[in-house]
């Protein structure tokens, strides 16, 4: 299990180089290329197979226990330690990572976005994998800044060679607001590894905040949460990501909306609830409004995007809906209850499955038409998919009523439980004021009903494709592969939550009360 985890963390990386070297002629296939993107998707099929070995060889038993666990000195004089393992928490998160990664390269390799050489591709890929998931492995707060930078690189490169309009801008945004939120991030993690002794984050979470005066709680939340934020995004520290996604390429928005969001909202759970709990109850609730705005800003833009006439772009509304879903994930943590957290993490998975396998279906419709933009698609000669692309149109309403919260798909669960959460927050916190922040969540998902319905009526419906006209493919056979998973995978988790919730629930509930439990 040590091996196993070890392998997923370093892994990416070694492959990473290995993809810059030259590939032994017979293993170049018809031509280099080719053989480099094929490079990718064994590699990370390599990472996938080993993270759902470890998923089977878990302790479900002991979801609260660290497992897998290497505990090695590296900085003696900081006491910082190669410190791994894997939780509860963390667990879902790393098979999410490994899966969606896999995906990606699976789908590069018949599909690759239009730009540099496939080599420089596959090891920004690897690398922004290896990052990622180094970022839920590792239990030193110094290894976690460090992770948690790692994949700012790679996905700059990513969008500023590999993306479409306005890729060099959207690339630029992304870094620094990135770069400027970790900094202040840095500033906090040092002041509790200085005034606690220590840089581990298990000891750090045992102690419960009880090495840690209130005024360092209280300025050591509001450095780590503002980095954490922007990495989120939580409103109004958002603006980098729409941008962001229009210009991505579509593996590129995949990993970042589906991984890269969630490391910030992991960064609360793991840090700042069991670390801080002091300096947390202090700002939960500030945090809860600036979720809730979140909701209501995000559901309103998509709206704008949505009407007619306003040219919206299809990327750029998923963008911002993403701004709206990590609302909710950050309004179950501003609970601090059980069933809040649990939403959280419920809210983080189905939001990655849901929203990866949406930008996949609006990348696959741009590709088709060559344009995003919902007043083309939606058009006299526009997409129509249920008439042209029917199977195409069948998976996009799929995806969109997962997004919505149906129930009995993922979407539904992490937001019903983080208002729950809302609905009897932590001791300590008002409730009559959670109790609005709940209002306005449940209205913010009317909203969010209402312009994904639009999305599904203005690109989906209208009548077959007139005598004539050029036809336009359905799904291919590696799209098909591509999504798969994500479909059943959305499926299983709506209708099965306790797959999830029985790992986050116990480790969730030591975390909450200190490691005592």
């Amino acid at each position: 299990m040590q091996f196993l985890l070890a392998l997923i963390v370093v892994g990416p990386l070694a492959g990473a180089a290995a993809a810059l070297l030259p590939a032994p002629p017979g293993l170049k296939g018809k031509s280099p290329d080719q053989a480099v993107l094929r490079h990718g998707v064994t590699v990370t099929g390599v990472i996938l197979l080993a993270a759902l070995v470890l998923a089977l060889g878990f302790d479900h038993d002991h979801p609260s226990k660290m497992q897998a666990t290497t505990d090695i000195s590296w900085i003696r004089a900081l006491d910082v330690r190669i410190h791994l393992g894997v939780d509860g928490i963390s667990l879902p998160l790393l098979v999410l990572t490994a899966l969606l990664t896999f995906l990606c390269a699976l789908y590069s390799y018949f599909k690759m976005p239009s730009g540099p050489s496939p080599k420089a591709f596959v090891a920004l890929l690897l690398v922004l994998e290896s990052g990622t998931l180094a970022t839920f492995a590792v239990l030193d707060l110094v290894l976690f800044f460090l992770a948690f930078e790692m994949v700012l690189i790679p996905m700059y490169f990513l969008i500023a060679r590999w993306g479409g309009e306005g890729r060099q801008a959207a690339a630029w945004k992304f870094i620094l607001y990135t770069l400027l939120g970790s900094v202040v991030m840095l500033l906090g993690l040092l002041l509790i590894g200085v005034k606690a002794g220590t840089f581990d984050m298990v000891a750090l979470a045992t102690d419960n905040g009880r090495g840690l005066t209130t005024s360092v709680q209280v300025i050591a939340v509001l450095a780590i949460g503002l980095g954490l934020a922007v990495k989120t995004p939580m409103w109004p520290l958002h603006s980098w990501l729409p941008d962001a996604h229009t210009a991505a390429p579509t593996v590129g928005s995949v990993l970042l909306a589906g991984v890269l969001l969630k490391m910030g909202t992991y960064g609360f759970v793991r840090i700042v609830l069991p670390i801080t709990p002091d300096g947390m109850r202090t700002f939960a609730p500030y945090l809860a409004a600036f979720a809730v705005a979140g909701i209501i800003y995000g559901s309103l833009a998509c709206l704008a995007l949505a009407k007619p006439g306003n040219k919206g772009d299809l990327k750029r509304l998923i963008a911002y809906s993403s701004v709206g879903h990590m609302g909710f994930v950050l309004l179950g943590i501003a609970t601090m209850t059980p069933t809040g957290v649990n939403g959280a993490l419920f809210a983080n998975i189905a939001h990655g499955l849901v929203t990866g396998l949406l930008f996949f279906l609006v990348g696959a419709v741009k590709d088709r038409y060559g344009t995003a933009d919902l007043d083309t698609l939606a058009g006299a000669t526009g997409a129509a998919l249920y008439g042209r692309a029917p199977r195409l149109g069948a998976l996009l309403a799929f995806a969109a009523v997962a997004s919505l919260g149906l129930p009995g798909l993922a979407g539904f669960w992490g937001e019903m439980l983080a208002l729950f959460g809302a609905f009897d927050p932590a001791a300590g916190l008002s409730r009559p004021a959670f109790l609005t922040f709940m209002a306005i969540g449940a209205f913010g998902t009317l909203l969010t009903a209402a312009y994904l319905l639009v999305v599904v009526r203005r690109v989906c419906m209208g009548g077959p494709r007139p005598a004539g006209e050029t036809a336009i493919a359905d799904v291919q056979g590696y799209e098909f592969a591509a999504w798969t998973p994500l479909v059943a995978l959305t499926v299983l988790a709506g209708l099965w939550p306790a797959v999830l919730l029985g790992l986050t629930d116990p480790a969730v509930q030591k975390l909450l009360a200190g490691g005592t439990q």
